[in-house]
This record gives structure tokens, C-alpha cells and sequence, in this order.
């Protein structure tokens, strides 16, 4: 006969059957899923096992749970125990329900995962325990009830293990047993935690307590082991921590992955890919969490924060695919998307939801991307935009010269000549400032300041080719109507700068230079067939030694009267504006007139007869131009104080009339006073020299911002 078995090599064998039995339970694999949200804008997939249970779905649930004799050698006197306890199966059955029914929640009492008590000692379940093939039975029923006296059969098992009275062999049955059932319950309580809104309230919140506890006795179990130090030889696989609450976040971290990572739909909008990935994952993470908070957030324990679970695991699936996009080399588009969801969209219609705010902000999830990149991201939007900017101007503008040229009239708009130019470079500057502002105020801030350097340049490029157009255009029809049209054009930029852009009044030089310059150079083409006119008129009074000034200045003033009406097309204010040049232009030529030095009196009486025939003519010019819209007041006293030094007798009234009026305009030089004196015949010499010192003083003073005798040449 062969010897006996050693007892030692006979456990063993035993121990490679259990660990045999359990490699083959899906229990050993972790699950999890994913929360079926309503309002999204497609159906939640069910998530399978987050570590491959895949071997559960092979199994019957027969096979969870092996009949008693296929765990063990037979046990005669344990299966005439059986047959005597199914010959009561009534009265079985009816301690079994009394175990299950034993502390469940009352209808209307407060839901909570957490139940009353020592949450570390729960109440033992009062009777004989449950078989594993009842509990089996009524964990295939989805009886969530069946965790309490599961829980109790393990305990049971271990202090079995530990009184040391059974084999190893029956230790591992009855283990196989026990982990069997909890890959049952597993499965129920994470299959309701995966579709949390598809189940009754009741039935979430039994899931959650059976969490809760499975959690509690995890930490039970390691802080035993933990007293216990070393371990033992038992014949027991060590089965704690179970860890079910890690697998129900790596299920909400799963749901995420699925529900942001799904393909969105094409749209008829003209959307980019990424940016109907961005809107998919940006809605659906806005109603999905909206979701848990309304509906989940009441029936979790606060300890679990489903919010937080939920967000977190959101969040990171919606920072992880952005970082991803990050890395290519981006087109426009998808850089000012990439920026707008990440600086504005998520921040402030997610984060800061009026739905989401309370609680997200707690959370504090953080930008979807870190400084260093969304500062890159920047720049590369800036320069972008601009030359984006600059583009659009450049193509603006060879667009309306090219109009100009081929003598296209411009438009009316309340019956002033009207260019669409100024109406899309104000367009162009707007949007780009727009779309900076829409990812940030401070970035806004940031592309304003540049594009007002780049509308400096297109201006001066404006005028560039607006004076090209002067040279080169007079014989067209539409010639004069465009001059005007672009002078009208300058109102426009103006406004913008100082209400849209909020510049100052007082507008920088490189902006308001080019614009003045367009503005002043088709003044001058507008006046040039108007002035050339009024010069032979201007010669008469020195032709006729000023014989009937009266009757020339008449001659003069209705020319232009009779010329003002080709300017209406102008804007009011630059009809003022242009009357303020003709203005000018009137005292300017008849000082030039006065100061021909054809003219010279001797006697006192034809002097003060000279003197009144200016002052006449200045009240003529000064109240024609008034009443037209001139605004030159400065100009008012240029004719009445040379009349005045005409009439003067006196070497030192007319010195103190000098100095005044070398303070008024600070360009009347000593040879605009010699050609004046020189009317005075029957001043000396020293007479003249000791007046012309006067102005020895005045000399080096400050220059005058509105020019006058620095426009008068005297020999």
C-alpha cells in the first residue's frame, strides 16, 4: 500500500485548488462604469469592467457559487444536515427573509448611506445565517439586503480561522464560497452605481450603504491586521481591503473618458474638429455635471462628494484631450478656440455656472492648462491676429484705390459723399480687439495697444496713396467727389479713436498726423481752382494804388460766395473747417498786398484814410466768413492792428501796437514790419530802426501753432 498522504503536501494541493478556483472568478478583476446623466446630448454607454471582467459575462452564476460537494471531499454527516434543513425549507426561508429584512430603512425615513450607530461594530444579523446558496439566490434577485448576512458569514469564516477547529481544506470551501458571493454583490451594488439615475432613489441609496459598509470593514480589517502584526499560517487568502469605493471612481473616471472622448456629429455650421470636439466636451461635462448635482448630489453621502468625484474625473479627461491639442502646430482658428474655451468658456459658463458655481468653486479644479502654455498660446494668438489684421487692411485699401482709379463715384449718405474704407478698417481693428477681449480682458488690453500702432501705419499708407490719387487722377469725373468722400473718411477714424477705442481728445501725433495731412492736402486741391480765381482780384488793389478797395473786396467775397455750394458734400464740420482755410487764405493775400511796398504815404490825412479802408475790409472778411462757419477767431485781429499801426503818429504807441501783436502772432518777423513801416513815407530812419527793436525782444519766443506771416514771403 503507499503511504498515507502527508498532511502538509495534502493542503498544499488544497491551497492550488482554492487559488485555481479563484483565478477563474471574475471577482479578481476590478469593474466599474459610468452614469447614464439625462439632458446630454447622446446616451450614456454602459462602461464595462475597468480590469477586464470580461470572464464574468462567460460564467453562469451557477458557476459563482460551486454546489458543496464540488468543494471538498463528501461530508456524510453535513449532507444528512442538508436534506433535514430543505425538509423545512418554509421555516428556513422565513429566517432568512427576517435576516434581510432586519434594519432596512422605513418608508419616509431620511435617505443616507450611512446607517444609525457605531459605524465600526454593525448589528449581527439575529438567527442562523443564511447558506451560501440561499444568500446566492437572492443576490441573483438583485436583494441588496443579502450584503448584512454576507458580511457576517465572512466574519464567521475568520474567526473559524482563527479558533484553528476546521482543516484548511474546508476553510478554503467555505472561503471560495464567501468570495464568490461578494463577486455577486460586487456586481449589483457597481452595476447600480454605474446607472445611478436609471434606479429608484431607495435601491441607490441601499447601494450606497452597502459601499459604505464594505469600506468600514476594509478599514476594520487592516487596522486587525495591523494589531495583529506577522502574519500567521491561515489557511485563508487575505481578501481585505476589497477597495470598492476606488473601483466606483475609476467607473466615474471611465464614464468621463467615454462621455467627452465620444466622436461628435458633423455640423452644417462650418465648425473645425476641434471645435466640435471642444463644444461636444464643454456641453456634455455642463449637463452631465448639472446632473449629479441636482439628482445625485441628495441621495450621496456627503462623504463621497459625487460632485467632486464627478468634476474631478470631468476635468482631468477635458485638460488631458486639450493638452493633447496643445501639442500640434495649430491654425488660427483652433488657437483663438483653444484659448477661448480654456480662458473664458470653461472658467466662466462651466466653472461658474449659475448650476455649478457652489459647488465647483469648492472643488477648485483648477485651468485645463498650466500658465507656461496658456502664455505661449497667447503670443501665438497676438501675432496671429495681428498679422491677420494688417492683411485684411492692406487688401481694404487696394480695394478702394483701385475704385479711385477706375473713377468709380462714391456713395451719398445724407448728402454727403461717403466711403466704405474708414467703415472696414474701423471693422477690421474692432474685431481683432473683440476676439482678444473675448479670451481675456487683459489680453484685450494687451492686442489694443498694438493695433493702434498698426492703424498708425495703415494711415500712413492711407495718405500715401491718397496723394498719389491727387497727382495722378485730375481728369477724372469722379475726382473731386472722391477727395471729398476720403476727407469725409477722416471723421470716422477720428470718432472711433475717441469713443470706440477710448483714446484721448487729444489724439497722438502718428495717429492724427496722417489724417490731417490727407485732410489738409484735399483741401488744397478742393480750393485750388477757388483761389487761383481770386488772384487776379487780390492785384487789383495794388494795380489801383488802392483806389476803391470796397468794390474789389465786393468782387472778391462773391466769388467765393458764389463757389461755396461745390463743397456741401463735405460733413458739416469739415465745411467749417474749409471755410476756416478760405479764411485764411483772404487775410493772408490781402496782407500780401499791404506788404508790396508799392504803397507809399507821406501825408497823415491819406494814411488814416488807408487805415480806415482796412479796418472796413477786415469787418467785411471777418463777418462773411463768420456767418459761413469759419471759427478763426485768432484771425480777427491780424488786419484792424496793422490799420492801427498805419494810422499811428506816434514812434511809441505804434511800438507798444508792434509788441502786442508780436505777442498774438509770433511769426511776424522784422521784414513783415519793414514792408508795413515802408507805407509810412514820413517816418525817419531812426524812427523805423528804433520800432523794428521792438521785436529784438519778441524774437525766440514760442512758435505759433497756426502759421500766418510764416506764410508771407516779403522781399
Amino acid at each position: 500500500m503507499p503511504p498515507p498522504p502527508c498532511p502538509s503536501a495534502g493542503l498544499s494541493r488544497v491551497m492550488l485548488k482554492m487559488m485555481t478556483f479563484f483565478q477563474g472568478l471574475p471577482g479578481q478583476h476590478t469593474a466599474s462604469g459610468g452614469p447614464d446623466l439625462p439632458g446630454s446630448s447622446q446616451k450614456l454607454p454602459s462602461t464595462s469592467e475597468v480590469e477586464s471582467e470580461a470572464s464574468m459575462s462567460e460564467a453562469s452564476s451557477e458557476d459563482l457559487v460551486p454546489p458543496l460537494e464540488a468543494a471538498g471531499a463528501p461530508d456524510r454527516d453535513k449532507e444528512e444536515a442538508l436534506k433535514k434543513k430543505k425538509k423545512k425549507k418554509s421555516k428556513g426561508l422565513a429566517s432568512v427573509l427576517s435576516v434581510f429584512t432586519k434594519g432596512r430603512k422605513k418608508k419616509g425615513q431620511p435617505g443616507s448611506a450611512e446607517p444609525e450607530g457605531d459605524p465600526g461594530a454593525q448589528p449581527e444579523p439575529s438567527g442562523p445565517l443564511p447558506t451560501a446558496e440561499e444568500l446566492k439566490a437572492e443576490l441573483e434577485r438583485g436583494r441588496l439586503e443579502a450584503a448584512r448576512p454576507l458580511l457576517a458569514l465572512e466574519r464567521e469564516l475568520a474567526a473559524a480561522a482563527a479558533a484553528g477547529g476546521e482543516s484548511a481544506e474546508e476553510l478554503v470551501r467555505r472561503q471560495s464560497k464567501v468570495e464568490a458571493l461578494y463577486v455577486l454583490l460586487r456586481e449589483q451594488v457597481l452595476g447600480v452605481l454605474r446607472r445611478p439615475l436609471d434606479v429608484a432613489p431607495e435601491r441607490l441609496r441601499q447601494a450606497l450603504q452597502v459601499l459604505a459598509e464594505q469600506e468600514r470593514e476594509d478599514r476594520r480589517a487592516a487596522a486587525a491586521a495591523a494589531g495583529a502584526g506577522a502574519p500567521g499560517g491561515s489557511a485563508l487568502v487575505a481578501a481585505r481591503p476589497r477597495r470598492w469605493l476606488q473601483l466606483w471612481r475609476r467607473a466615474v473616471a471611465q464614464a468621463a473618458q467615454e462621455r467627452l472622448g465620444a466622436r461628435p456629429a458633423a455640423d452644417a455650421e462650418g465648425r473645425s474638429e476641434a471645435e466640435r470636439a471642444f463644444l461636444h466636451m464643454g456641453r456634455t461635462m455642463k449637463e452631465d455635471l448639472e446632473a449629479v448635482v441636482e439628482r445625485l448630489k441628495p441621495l450621496f453621502p456627503a462623504d463621497l462628494d459625487v460632485v467632486a468625484a464627478y468634476a474631478e474625473s470631468y476635468h482631468e479627461h477635458f485638460a488631458a484631450q486639450l493638452a493633447a491639442v496643445a501639442q500640434f502646430e495649430l491654425c488660427e482658428r483652433d488657437t483663438y478656440m483653444l484659448l477661448l474655451w480654456v480662458q473664458n468658456l470653461y472658467p466662466n459658463d462651466i466653472i461658474n455656472s449659475p448650476k455649478l458655481a457652489g459647488d465647483l468653486q469648492r472643488v477648485q479644479l483648477g485651468s485645463l492648462l498650466p500658465p507656461r502654455q496658456i502664455r505661449l498660446l497667447e503670443a501665438t494668438f497676438l501675432s496671429n491676429e495681428v498679422a491677420s489684421v494688417k492683411e485684411l487692411m492692406t487688401r481694404a485699401l487696394e480695394l478702394e484705390s483701385q475704385r479711385w482709379a477706375r473713377d468709380v463715384a462714391p456713395q451719398r449718405l445724407d448728402s454727403h459723399y461717403h466711403s466704405e474704407l474708414a467703415i472696414d478698417i474701423i471693422q477690421i481693428i474692432s474685431q481683432g480687439q473683440a476676439k482678444a477681449e473675448s479670451i481675456t480682458l487683459d489680453l484685450g488690453v494687451q492686442i489694443k495697444n498694438v493695433l493702434l500702432l498698426e492703424l498708425a501705419a495703415f494711415l500712413r499708407s492711407y495718405q500715401r496713396a491718397f496723394d498719389e490719387f491727387l497727382e495722378r487722377c485730375k481728369q477724372l469725373r469722379n475726382y473731386r467727389a472722391n477727395v471729398m468722400a476720403n476727407i469725409n473718411n477722416c471723421l470716422s477714424f477720428r470718432t472711433a479713436m475717441e469713443q470706440k477705442w477710448q483714446i484721448l481728445q487729444d489724439l497722438p501725433g502718428h495717429l492724427m498726423g496722417p489724417l490731417s495731412d490727407l485732410k489738409s492736402h484735399g483741401f488744397d486741391t478742393l480750393l485750388q481752382s477757388l483761389f487761383g480765381d481770386l488772384k487776379p482780384l487780390f492785384k487789383r488793389f495794388t494795380q489801383t494804388r488802392w483806389a476803391a478797395p470796397a468794390q474789389t473786396l465786393g468782387d472778391i467775397i462773391s466769388t467765393v460766395g458764389e463757389r461755396l455750394p461745390e463743397f456741401s458734400e463735405l460733413h458739416d464740420c469739415f465745411q467749417k473747417e474749409l471755410m476756416e482755410v478760405v479764411h485764411l487764405h483772404l487775410v493772408k493775400e490781402y496782407i500780401i498786398r499791404l506788404s508790396k511796398r508799392s504803397l507809399v504815404l507821406k501825408v497823415v490825412e491819406q494814411q488814416r484814410q488807408l487805415a480806415e479802408h482796412i479796418l472796413a475790409n477786415a469787418e467785411v472778411i471777418q463777418r462773411f466768413c463768420t456767418q459761413n462757419g469759419s471759427s478763426a477767431t485768432w484771425l480777427h485781429h491780424a488786419l484792424p492792428t496793422l490799420a492801427e499801426i498805419i494810422r499811428l503818429q506816434d514812434p511809441s504807441a505804434i511800438k507798444i501796437e508792434v509788441a502786442t501783436y508780436a505777442t498774438r502772432y509770433p511769426d511776424f518777423s522784422k521784414g513783415h514790419l519793414n514792408a508795413i513801416l515802408a507805407i509810412k513815407g514820413n517816418l525817419s530812419s531812426n524812427e523805423v530802426k528804433s520800432i523794428r527793436s521792438i521785436l529784438d525782444v519778441s524774437e525766440g519766443m514760442q512758435q505759433s501753432s497756426k502759421p500766418l506771416f510764416s506764410l508771407i514771403k516779403v522781399g
